[in-house]
């Protein structure tokens, strides 16, 4: 494993995302190149005390660790792809967002121009990053990610996830799915009680300790999900379906939007219909895990 600070970094990409990466090897003490198609987003690395690569050739010459982080795939393809980019032999973490099979795809198409490819994707804000707060999903070969493990804890906590390059990716979308999830039902309570007064901040508090309180369920709903069997062990569905009816009703009483409660409900109907009433909640992974006919 490579675990001294002497280890060179090239960071492809400097947008505020890529600024922040490059910073945070700079801090840890990395001689750290940079490239980006607009020259001028450099200075203050540079100042710092990053070199600028004259070309992308240039810093996956200059790297034991090359790090893309750019707007989409498809300019990944075009820098990486050019006459004087040389991947064979290269180490290469992609931190561009997109999907799973964009990531398989990727890495296949790295692999065969003789790079050691992992993909990855950033949880966290360009002001987390060099925190341990900030969490770097990793997908692909674990050697791989073993040999310059201790060069990217400088970015935060590492997460391996495993070896099919598309999990970090899945992982990132899936993350996203729940945190827009938390803010859409935070909104519509907030929503519901701004007409009778009540601020978002003094609900916020309310709201928090309902949010963790059904995160410390899902260890439970999940071995249900994973052994096919969904016991009522708190509530069956039909009687979740009918608090849903009146989450609906009040809504609407209120002159306040019901689309995502309608859209549950709906779920939860077709579940009901199917005879899966009288199970717990979980049970609606089987909604969930199918494509709704348009």
């Amino acid at each position: 494993m490579t675990d001294n600070t002497n280890t060179p970094v090239a960071v492809i990409g400097l947008g505020l995302m890529g600024q922040a990466l490059a910073g945070a090897f700079l801090k840890a003490g990395h001689p750290t190149i940079v490239w980006n198609r607009t020259a001028s987003k450099a200075d203050q690395l540079m100042a710092e005390g990053a070199r600028l690569a004259p070309t992308v050739g240039d810093a996956l010459k200059a790297g034991s660790l090359t790090i893309i982080c750019v707007t989409d795939y498809q300019a990944v393809y075009e820098l990486l792809g050019g006459s004087d980019a040389e991947l064979d032999g290269t180490t290469l973490i992609n931190l561009t967002s997109g999907s799973s099979a964009q990531a398989r795809e990727a890495a296949r198409w790295a692999e065969q121009r003789g790079a050691h490819y992992l993909d990855g994707a950033i949880m966290a804000i360009p002001q987390a990053i060099g925190t341990a707060e900030a969490v770097i999903l990793h997908s692909g070969p674990q050697p791989d990610l073993d040999a310059h493990k201790a060069t990217l804890d400088a970015l935060g906590t590492v997460a391996y996830l495993g070896a099919d390059h598309g999990l970090a990716s899945l992982y990132d979308v899936a993350g996203l799915a729940m945190m827009w999830s938390v803010l859409n039902a935070w909104l519509q309570g907030t929503a519901m009680l701004r007409t009778a007064g009540v601020d978002a901040a003094t609900y916020a508090t309310f709201a928090q300790q309902i949010a963790a309180g059904v995160a410390g369920w899902l260890p439970g709903y999940a071995e249900q999900i994973d052994n096919g069997s969904f016991p009522a062990e708190v509530s069956a569905l039909e009687t979740d379906a009918r608090a849903m009816a009146h989450l609906i009703e009040e809504s609407e009483a209120l002159g306040v939007n019901a689309e995502l409660p309608k859209l549950i409900k709906a779920m939860a109907d077709r579940s009901i219909a199917a005879g899966h009433g009288g199970e717990q909640y979980p049970v609606l992974i089987e909604e969930f895990g199918r494509p709704r006919d348009n």
